[in-house]
């Protein structure tokens, strides 16, 4: 079994309405040090492996599910899974 790590983020070019709702929020808590705030999303999958490479498979789920890729990147990877 496989473990993937995939964070997804919004491109630099797009406005994080969200995330500048975060940062004002710490501004009014008196964290004056915070300059910007990025929301993004984080997804860890298990993954059984398959005659097919791990990496192409998270690269389609990401670019046809996981990521709106007009706006967001995304960056993934694979590890062991550690199993119990």
């Amino acid at each position: 079994m496989m473990k993937v790590k995939v964070h997804v983020t919004l491109r630099e070019s797009v406005l994080d309405p969200q995330g500048t709702a975060v940062k004002n929020s710490l501004h009014a808590m008196n964290y004056h040090e915070v300059q910007d705030v990025r929301i993004g999303k984080y997804l860890e999958l298990l993954i059984e492996p398959s005659d097919r490479p791990i990496e192409e498979t998270v690269k389609e789920m990401c670019e046809k599910l996981l990521a709106n890729t007009v706006i967001e990147n995304y960056e993934f990877e694979v590890e062991e899974a550690v199993t119990q």
